[in-house]
């Protein structure tokens, strides 16, 4: 639909609530001269009732969750008691006088106090909850916009990473730990790849396309700044760390988290200390 349509539709929608409204006018007007309101009063109740309904209306379009379904019991309560009251005009002879005077809106007391207790509590509400639906929509924040802006954010920060990791060289290569000064050869280290050595003619297909550093002697500062321990050493500190630990709980993992080595010495120290463990054993029932 186009704006010449939409414009056509809003105007026939205005156009037709104001003849509603004008049809209400006179019930709501002549229920709150029988309450004993003044000309006056009774020429602005019309607005208080039918005029808090069109509020609570574009509230409803406005609002969301919690705040709108507020505005539609609003909505709907404000219609129903504009309702009631036009209903009651209706029925009612004296009040369609062209004087006006305080009367009665029912025969039957019960009745007549409910509805003029629903008639003189209307202005009270329409304060109230007037205030606080203008309240709740000066207060809304659209949630267009506070989605839209952890998606951009987003967005943004992956194209960031994106590019950073199409980069050539987007970090320095990972440096390989020496090994342990035994297992070193007594030869020094040489470099494998010299500048001027030219690759094999078959070779060149199954090269990568990332250059290759040259290996070499590992700086002191890449190194670890932990000593290398000996094979008694270790089994000195596995003994001290295991004293009071339980055959169930001696296990390779326990032992190679408590004196931080690999999983395979891990192993040969758990075999050790449970050999020691059943030796000491049989030698104490021996003794007994």
């Amino acid at each position: 639909m186009n704006r010449f349509g939409k414009g056509l539709l809003i105007a026939a929608l205005v156009g037709v609530v104001a003849m509603a409204f004008r049809v209400s006018w006179n019930a709501l007007r002549d229920v709150a001269t029988a309450t004993g309101a003044d000309p006056t009063a009774a020429t602005l109740y019309p607005f208080v009732v039918d005029g808090l309904m069109a509020l609570a209306l574009v509230a409803t379009l406005v609002l969301t969750d919690d705040a709108r379904r507020f505005a539609l019991r609003v909505l709907a309560a404000y219609t129903l008691a504009s309702l009631v009251l036009n209903y009651v005009h209706g029925l009612v002879p004296q009040l369609h006088d062209e004087v006006v005077d305080w009367g009665r809106l029912a025969d039957w007391d019960p009745a007549n106090w409910a509805l003029v207790l629903l008639a003189t509590s209307l202005p009270v509400g329409s304060i109230y909850f007037g205030s606080d639906l203008v309240a709740k929509v000066l207060h809304h924040r659209p949630i267009e916009h506070a989605a839209t802006t952890p998606n951009q954010d987003e967005s943004s920060e992956t194209y960031v990473n994106r590019s950073t990791a199409d980069l050539e060289v987007s970090a320095p290569a990972p440096i390989t730990p020496a090994p342990a000064p035994a297992a070193l050869p007594a030869a020094p280290a040489v470099s494998l790849v010299k500048a001027t050595d030219r690759a094999p003619v078959g070779a060149v297909a199954a090269e990568s396309t990332r250059p290759r550093r040259a290996t070499g002697r590992v700086p002191d500062v890449a190194r670890s700044s932990r000593p290398n321990r000996t094979a008694d050493q270790l089994l000195t500190e596995a003994r001290k760390a295991t004293a009071k630990w339980s055959d169930r709980e001696l296990t390779a993992e326990g032992i190679r988290k408590a004196v931080h080595t690999s999983p395979a010495k891990a192993r040969i120290l758990r075999d050790t200390l449970r050999a020691e463990r059943e030796q000491a054993a049989s030698t104490g029932e021996a003794a007994a």
